[in-house]
């Protein structure tokens, strides 16, 4: 969503309110920002990344880091952020993963060195020129070599060809997936140039199996000195030693109006309008004598914010505080209005001498990482059976489409009047409903090409000619 409004001062302002509210609860160190740069929309983490194309991950993901870090990661209202996966993780082949049933994720990126270099690096460069602390390690394999073993990658490239000097660590239990015998895992990832482990369950094992390594000289003294250098030097930077608590003077802002506003505001430039036509194409009056509302993802919170939301799946429902499209629809309309909604559309015979206007949101239920791989990207079929119902009865249907990724539509879409693009609005449906009545207008361009068949993927850009997706990378209407 926010590759597709694409505005670097957005990012920035994003980056210092998220900084702002982590430091409220005393966490100063950020996994993000997702610097990955996606090739194959049926990766469950596609959503993580702000596009396909590398410019525009660079020219976003840098304000963001700016905004997280300040002039300084040690100031009161600052955190440390992590660009992340290092290297490659967007560029996994499909069926390449051996984790569980996933089948991009975790995988093997299958590319040449120039296209490592000029496809998924370059954000990198850019992440550490404009002062970036951390960098954690991708799960995935370049040419089956797992990220986390790799010497040539993080020592001599990222270490000493760009000159990071910051602190280099693992994705959650990765050091674990270098070799089936842990020992050799862990001497490998270590003298790789990872400085810091994630172990999320047996530490233990993980100090004794390393203090064994040292003491056999697998892993010199030499090597611990540096990471420890590094890990200490970051928590100094930090200011973790004098203040290594939360910031109550910060506890206002969290969930604050001025932050939810920013945060309405940037669903509101993400929105992308694929299609408007019909007797009544968008901007919709807010002054409708009766509007029919209906689709799973159009009064669940939980479905608006995917994956990564209270939970690591997410889950639907309401999970957390805030708007849902219904609500703001019912907030945008008049006061005379009659705002008649149910989610699988059972509204009975709509034929009352008036153009029976409709709204449709649907989409994907929440996913994160492999979980979210899929052979094809479609709407479930729940949503599809709403669409078909509302196809025969409504004079003006607007689709709202709420996913992590483009989604197969083009064998359906002759049915829609008007199709709204709303990625993972999260918490602030009201950013939905700002473009659907015209408060705010349409302005997001799509930072993924947009398939017309399940055939065509994973697309080969280099030589894509812009006619034969069904929407083109930067596609994006006005409602003027």
């Amino acid at each position: 969503g926010l590759g597709a409004a694409n505005n670097p001062g957005l990012m920035s302002e994003i980056g210092r309110i998220t900084a702002a509210e982590m430091a409220a609860t005393g966490i100063y160190w950020n996994y993000a920002p997702a610097v990955s740069v996606p090739q194959d929309i049926r990766w469950g983490r596609t959503y993580e990344g702000y596009s396909e194309n590398t410019d525009l991950v660079v020219s976003l993901a840098v304000p963001y880091l700016q905004g997280l870090q300040g002039d300084s990661i040690g100031a009161p209202e600052t955190v440390m952020g992590t660009p992340k996966h290092y290297v490659g993780d967007g560029g996994t082949a499909f069926g390449s993963s051996t984790t569980e049933d996933y089948l991009l994720d975790q995988g093997n990126t299958q590319v040449d060195g120039t296209t490592l270099r000029t496809v998924h690096l370059p954000p990198y460069t850019a992440a550490i020129d404009a002062g970036a602390r951390s960098i954690m390690i991708s799960f995935s394999s370049w040419n089956g070599l797992k990220m986390h073993g790799n010497e040539n990658l993080i020592t001599d490239i990222l270490k000493e060809e760009l000159g990071f000097d910051g602190l280099v660590v693992s994705d959650w239990a990765g050091i674990d997936q270098v070799d089936p015998d842990y020992y050799t895992a862990v001497v490998t990832a270590i003298n790789a140039g990872i400085d810091m482990n994630m172990v999320p369950y047996d530490y233990a094992d993980f100090m004794d199996t390393m203090l064994e390594a040292v003491e056999n000289g697998d892993i010199s003294m030499e090597r611990i000195d540096e990471a420890v250098s590094q890990i200490l030097t970051i928590k100094m930077e930090l200011g973790l030693f004098e203040w290594p608590y939360a910031n109550p003077d910060l506890l206002d802002q969290v969930g604050s109006e001025t932050h939810r506003a920013a945060a309405r505001e940037s669903v509101a430039q993400s929105a992308v309008l694929l299609k408007n036509e019909g007797p009544a194409p968008l901007p919709l009056s807010p002054d409708l004598p009766t509007l029919f509302v209906a689709g799973s993802a159009a009064d669940d919170i939980g479905i608006q914010s995917g994956g990564w939301t209270i939970e690591w799946q997410g889950s639907e429902g309401a999970i957390t505080e805030g708007t849902t499209i219904l609500e703001g629809i019912e907030a945008a309309v008049g006061s005379n209005t009659t705002v008649i909604y149910h989610a699988r559309a059972n509204f009975g015979d709509l034929s009352d001498g008036e153009p029976v206007v409709c709204i449709a949101a649907v989409g994907e239920k929440p996913y994160a990482e492999g979980h979210g791989d899929v052979a094809e990207p479609v709407l479930p079929a729940l949503d599809q059976r709403v669409l078909e119902q509302m196809q025969e009865s409504c004079d003006q249907l607007t689709v709202v489409l709420v996913s992590g990724r483009p989604l197969i539509i083009s064998e359906q879409i002759d049915n829609w009047d008007a199709v709204v693009v709303a990625w993972l609005p999260g918490t602030e449906g009201q950013g939905v409903a700002d473009v659907l009545f015209g408060a705010r207008p349409f302005s997001g361009k799509l930072p993924y090409t947009w398939p017309r068949s399940i055939k065509q993927l994973p697309f080969d850009f280099e030589t894509l000619d812009p006619s034969e997706p069904f929407f083109p990378l930067g596609f994006g209407l006005t409602a003027d």
